[in-house]
């Protein structure tokens, strides 16, 4: 389906394109950003201390800067949280991924799971920025995950994710498909970590993904391009 396009930008528009190291430089974001528009991606995708500077960079851009919120633990509390993603989105974040408190998780403390998911959702409504939800589901069991699912049918966040891409695996196409299966259709799912090909995208966009966070944005892209010939 998504070889019969004949547009790259329609592939870039569905990367958020990240740089998540903690050893970059303003350089390595302005370098960030400049491709990232030349190509046509959704987003940069950054920790929190460079949002100021990427959003001064991609001011007359489409491309905007997507925030990483108690990244990538999610031990902070709730209130640090939501004072992250605040400050995020009032130094220029247009999108925020927050990483769920997996430990109340495990002690099935759901209420506070929604609490939170409510928390950081209501602010991302308030400034009509798109708010992810990162399960982070190599910790997780097929039941967690489906329960993280229901929770989010209740919140209605922007999007679900899977990774940070710290854990110890990435995206797999089988927990898309999970979190496909039991989330609503509105609630949209964006699959990261490890996805460094296009057959890696593809495989992650047929299980139900419709964004994808990766490093590897150029690379995909040029590799549809060449498929394309």
């Amino acid at each position: 389906m998504l070889l019969e396009k004949k547009d790259p930008k329609f592939i870039a528009n569905m990367i958020d394109n990240t740089i998540l190291k903690p050893y970059i430089t303003n350089d390595d974001w302005k370098e960030l950003c400049k491709i990232s528009d030349e190509y046509g991606f959704k987003t940069v995708a950054i920790n929190n201390a460079g949002i100021k500077y990427c959003a001064e960079q991609l001011k007359d851009s489409k491309v905007v800067v997507d925030a990483a919120v108690s990244f990538p633990l999610g031990q902070c509390t709730l209130e640090t949280k939501c004072f992250e993603a605040k400050d995020a989105i009032e130094k220029g974040a247009k999108e925020v991924d927050y990483v769920i408190n997996i430990v109340e998780l495990k002690n099935k403390n759901y209420a506070y799971i929604q609490k939170e998911m409510e928390s950081i959702v209501e602010i991302c409504r308030g400034y009509n920025v798109i708010s992810k939800v990162i399960f982070e589901t190599c910790y997780l069991d097929e039941e967690e995950i489906i329960k993280l699912c229901e929770i989010a049918n209740i919140v209605r966040p922007s999007f679900i994710k899977t990774s940070t891409g710290f854990g110890t695996h990435g995206a797999k196409k089988e927990d898309v498909a999970i979190m496909r299966k039991h989330a609503d259709a509105e609630i949209m799912i964006k699959a990261a970590g490890g996805v460094r090909s296009l057959d890696d995208f593809m495989d992650m966009v047929e299980a139900g993904a419709t964004r994808i966070g990766t490093s590897a944005g150029v690379k995909i892209v040029e590799e549809y391009k060449e498929r394309m010939i």
